[in-house]
C-alpha cells in the first residue's frame, strides 16, 4: 500500500489546524468594541506610520524587525483571511497592525508614534486608544 495519501492528508490537516490557530489568535488580540472599525478607518495612516517607524534608526532593532516583518506580511498577496471576503479580509490586517503597534508602543513609547504620525490629531487620539496609551 502507498503511504502518500496518508502523508498528504496529515499535512493538509496540520495546515488547516495551524490556520485555525492563527485565526483564533487574531480573535483574541483584536481591538474591542468599536476600535476595530476605527482601526479599519485609520489603516492608510497606520500603514504610512509603519513605514516611517521601520526606517527610524533610533528605535531598537527588535522593534524595526517586527515592523519590517509586518510590512512584508501586508505586502504578500496571501493573507490569513483573503481580502476578497468583505470586512473580514481587511480586519485581519488591521488586527495585526494594532497588535504590532501595541508592542512597539510598549517597547519604544508614545514619542516615536507621535513624531511619525502622518494623520490628524483626532487620528492620533484614536491610535492611542487602539494601542492602549493615554491620548497626548
Amino acid at each position: 500500500m502507498s503511504w502518500w495519501p496518508d502523508v498528504l492528508i496529515g499535512a493538509l490537516v496540520a495546515l488547516a489546524a495551524a490556520w485555525l490557530l492563527l485565526v483564533l489568535a487574531l480573535v483574541v488580540v483584536r481591538p474591542r468594541g468599536g476600535l476595530l472599525r476605527e482601526a479599519l478607518r485609520l489603516l492608510p495612516d497606520l500603514l504610512r506610520l509603519l513605514g516611517r517607524l521601520a526606517k527610524d534608526r533610533s528605535l531598537p532593532r527588535g522593534v524595526r524587525i517586527r515592523l519590517a516583518l509586518l510590512l512584508a506580511y501586508l505586502a504578500m498577496p496571501i493573507d490569513l483571511i483573503p481580502d476578497v471576503i468583505p470586512v473580514l479580509g481587511y480586519a485581519d490586517d488591521a488586527i495585526l497592525v494594532v497588535a504590532v503597534l501595541r508592542s512597539v508602543a510598549r517597547r519604544a513609547g508614545v514619542a516615536p508614534l507621535r513624531a511619525h504620525w502622518p494623520g490628524t490629531d483626532d487620528g492620533f487620539a484614536a491610535l492611542c486608544r487602539l494601542v492602549g496609551l493615554p491620548g497626548r
